[in-house]
């Protein structure tokens, strides 16, 4: 890789910068000189030859724009010269043999997981609380702070010390004067139940005065959350005269998983009258720290990789991130295809312009023909209201050279690797194919990592080059970084730093591997993620329809 500039594919009439380039300086590449135009900003891209107005962008080797004007050789391409373009895709057209990795590193070794009775290996032991419908927030608040106390889950933060801190000086008639921070853990093991990694409380907007169709998805997606073998018991919280009836939720976790036979329990509150929102509570809180002494006897076992189940995602990309953390996680994707494992890749908005390529490695022409029929459902959905793909990149997107949804789009498919597509899902539905599975969910990262979750990952890798602290109630998140200077900005959230790619001092494929390292670590119990200290438990249903 040059220290100056990349070409990420010979065809591409694109560079990318990876550090600040000034107007005049020459270029020596592929044996000619080109002169920039213009300043070039690390992770910005400038032309290899002059591009006409409307004439082709192509990154990746793929079509990522057009030019609104005339483009001269080794200029910038920005917003007011480049719009998006992707080219067409029409279902498999060729067949596709995937040559894997070499995975000896890593054939025999093993993670220690909760082994639950579907076959399936968690590699977290949670206890979850869910409600069924919005108006039960409200009592999921009151059962976190009790357990969450009461167990000793949660040590003070620094954040919590601070205000202490300023309450006692105000107190004492002391001037106001902030103390050292700490950087401690938010959440911990309670002692009593050293097997258990923690109880998760999930909250959400859903499951009534919605469109009905809303309601029994949000089921779908919750009954994932229970067949996902981080999650070992279940309490769920109904009102009773929401559209999300326990009912539908059962007929949808049966059709996950026909035998389940996980601790589970159901509470309506409408259902006792005239006992009282307290003595509901007080049946939930026996009920749930009964199911907590019951899956502690479980233990961590040995587990063979091929039982690891992971998600990919990024958020807050940069112009880096299509050529350093993106691609090393798709390495680590093929490994752990290539060890008999599963993987998911979420984001359909950003992939947008690499359908045909997709089309093209999936297994066979019904899932290239599925995962086509979902992209242009969900183009249609977003035209109808007045929006596109075109419109995906944010304002830090494009600050960072992310200029065009293609180029975007381009980048994130790298997460997925390159081994053969198995499957299409919808949101929602639950992942039971090994191999690489392409997941229908928004590129918003909540959402997105939220219905990952509810397709059964049990490790999630994040990849972001501006930083965002998204982490999910039941997938433990890695947070990996594209550049360093991210790494050393924002230290909190970042576990692994993918910079040593874009300096020449790691290949992808070596930082892959260490990927890998890692997830084993982290399955095993040994480590915890960033987001995990930090209690970061994000969740969002996927809302479709409108609200009545």
């Amino acid at each position: 890789m040059s220290s100056t500039f990349l070409q990420i594919n010979p065809t591409d009439n694109l560079l990318v910068a990876l550090q600040d380039l000034k107007k005049g300086t020459i270029i020596q590449h592929a044996d000619t000189e080109i002169t920039l135009q213009d300043d070039i900003a690390a992770k910005h891209k400038f032309t290899t030859v002059a591009i006409p107005k409307d004439g082709n962008a192509y990154m990746y080797g793929v079509l990522v724009g057009h030019a609104s004007q005339d483009i001269p050789r080794g200029g910038l391409i920005h917003t007011f010269n480049l719009h998006h373009a992707s080219q067409d895709f029409v279902g498999k057209q060729k067949d596709y043999t995937w040559n894997s990795p070499d995975v000896t590193k890593f054939q025999n070794r093993t993670f220690n997981g909760y082994h639950r009775a579907d076959g399936q290996v968690g590699t977290q032991n949670y206890w979850l609380v869910i409600p069924l419908v919005f108006c039960e927030n409200r009592n999921i608040e009151l059962l976190k702070n009790a357990f969450v106390q009461g167990l000793g889950f949660q040590k003070n933060d620094s954040i919590t010390d601070q205000v202490i801190r300023l309450k006692n000086q105000y107190a004492s008639g002391e001037q106001l004067s902030l103390g050292a921070s700490t950087t401690e853990a938010i959440i911990a093991k309670s002692p009593l139940f050293p097997n258990v990694d923690g109880i998760k409380f999930l909250t959400h907007e859903s499951g009534c005065g919605e469109n009905k169709d809303d309601s029994m998805n949000l089921c779908t997606l919750l009954a994932g959350y229970c067949v996902n073998p981080n999650v070992g018991g279940i309490s769920i919280l109904s009102l009773g005269c929401q559209h999300s009836q326990i009912e539908v939720f059962k007929e949808k976790l049966k059709e996950k998983d026909s035998n389940f036979s996980k601790p589970i329990h159901f509470f309506e509150q409408q259902q006792d009258e005239g006992s009282g929102v307290d003595n509901l509570l007080n049946e939930v809180v026996l009920k749930t720290f009964e199911g907590l002494i019951e899956i502690n006897k479980i233990d961590r076992k040995p587990a063979p990789l091929s039982a690891l189940r992971l998600g990919v995602k990024c958020g807050g990309s940069d112009g880096f991130s299509g050529i350093s953390a993106n691609p090393a996680i798709g390495h680590t994707a093929d490994l752990l295809v290539g060890l008999g494992g599963t993987v998911m890749i979420a984001e359909f908005p950003e992939l947008c312009g690499v359908e045909q390529e997709l089309q093209n490695r999936s297994v066979n022409a019904e899932v290239a023909d599925n995962f086509g029929k979902m992209m242009r459902e969900y183009a249609k959905r977003a035209a109808a209201v007045g929006a596109g793909f075109d419109m995906n990149p944010s304002p830090g997107n494009i600050k960072d050279g992310l200029i065009t949804d293609a180029i975007k789009s381009a980048g994130a498919a790298k997460k997925a690797g390159s081994s053969p597509i198995v499957d299409a899902l919808g949101y929602g539905q639950y992942a039971t194919q090994t191999g690489l599975n392409l997941v229908c969910t928004p590129g918003n990262d909540v959402l997105a990592t939220t219905g990952m979750a509810g397709a059964g990952a049990t490790i999630q890798l994040f990849t972001t080059g501006l930083g965002t602290p998204t982490g999910n109630p039941i997938s433990p998140m890695v947070k990996l970084s594209t550049n360093t200077r991210l790494a050393e900005k924002l230290p909190e959230i970042i576990d692994i730093d993918c910079g040593p790619i874009i300096r020449g001092e790691k290949t992808v494929e070596e930082m892959g591997e260490e990927v890998l390292e890692y997830i084993i670590q982290l399955a095993s119990g040994e480590i915890t993620t960033k987001a995990m200290d930090l209690g970061q438990d994000d969740f969002m249903f996927w809302r479709r329809g409108v609200s009545l």
